[in-house]
């Protein structure tokens, strides 16, 4: 299948679609229109799932798909149905969708990491190049300034300060991804953070001490940057490589999405702020510590590569089954596929 030739064929049907479902009042015959242009969009949907998936396409058309649902089988729904319809679908799609740009970005981000931190651990150029003093014992030290960081404040201001601080990198970093450069600056400048510090704790003999403190909280909270960056540079990228929509069309449902995983994030960085905040500085043993925040990594990757795969692959599947039974004109089979958007 030639995807090039069939976009060009389609957009303008996939255009008044979007306008269609859009638009505060319909007339009678773009009522009509409407139906029969969402039951041939989810048929070509599923077409192109079938032979020559393209997940660019395929994730605008879902999205173009999702608003007309909601016009075709006028749902309304709550605003609490809403914010639960918003974590259960729209959050783990977004990331999802996204998962190979912030996976790239954490394999880049953590070997960057690693390099500096054995060059600062094993080279006294490291210093030199980089600045720093030769006595650190006022960090690295039991005591020291790294470890008292996480317990020289009351736990809840320092989790609310810590929550508003991750937002504010997290969000710098996804709508500066537009511009590219300042993204991987951000990124760079937080890998350099990492890595010099682990190298002086490391050369100190403390590496227990740095992971120990680090590991409960900034498993979950670096993953959260590493999202934010990804979806970033992917909203820059698109600006360059627009793919087969207008370079305003692309970016816009790009920067629709980076908005959503902007938003979902706040959530994430709540359990961030909460885990170093009260875990992180708690008499705990280490391993509990970190126990605690490998579990908390490992149910995100599961709210991801789970909740986030299930719910792109049950939205295509829903369109696919409402076209049908507008085709039909079976009313248990809307009713079915009506529920199941919900």
């Amino acid at each position: 299948m030639d995807l090039d030739a069939y976009s060009l064929t389609h957009r303008r049907a996939w255009e008044r679609l979007d306008y269609l479902s859009r638009k505060s009042k319909l007339t009678g015959a773009e009522a009509d229109e409407l139906v029969m242009l969402y039951r041939r969009t989810s048929q070509q949907l599923a077409r192109l799932q079938s032979h020559s998936p393209d997940p660019e396409l395929i994730a605008g058309l879902s999205a173009l798909l999702a608003r007309a649902r909601g016009r075709v089988l006028g749902t309304r729904t709550g605003a609490w149905q809403e914010v639960g319809r918003f974590f259960s679908h729209r959050f783990p799609a977004a990331l999802y969708r996204s998962w190979p740009w912030w996976v790239g970005v954490a394999s880049v981000f953590l070997l960057v990491s690693t390099c500096l931190a054995f060059w600062v651990d094993r080279f006294d150029s490291a210093r030199r190049v980089l600045g720093i003093p030769n006595d650190t014992g006022d960090l690295t030290a039991p005591g020291g300034a790294f470890e008292t960081y996480y317990s020289e404040h009351p736990q809840g201001a320092f989790a609310a300060q810590v929550w508003t601080n991750n937002a504010w990198v997290a969000a710098i970093a996804l709508f500066t991804g537009v511009l590219m450069l300042p993204a991987v600056y951000l990124l760079f400048m937080n890998a350099l953070n990492l890595g010099v510090t682990a190298g002086l704790m490391a050369d100190a003999g403390r590496l227990d001490s740095f992971f120990g403190f680090i590991l409960p909280h900034g498993t979950l909270e670096l993953t959260a940057v590493f999202v934010a960056g990804g979806a970033g540079l992917k909203l820059g990228w698109t600006l360059i490589d627009p793919g087969r929509l207008s370079r305003v069309e692309a970016v816009a449902r790009q920067g629709r999405a980076t908005a959503t995983v902007a938003l979902g994030l706040v959530a994430v960085l709540l359990v961030c702020g909460f885990i170093e905040g009260f875990v992180t500085p708690s008499p705990l043993p280490a391993p509990v510590r970190i126990a605690i925040g490998f579990s908390a990594e490992a149910g995100f990757l599961l709210y991801v590569f789970g909740v986030g795969r299930r719910a792109v692959l049950g939205q295509a599947r829903t369109d696919v089954e409402l076209s049908v039974a507008l085709a039909t004109d079976n009313p248990a089979t809307v009713s079915q596929a009506t529920f199941s958007t919900r």
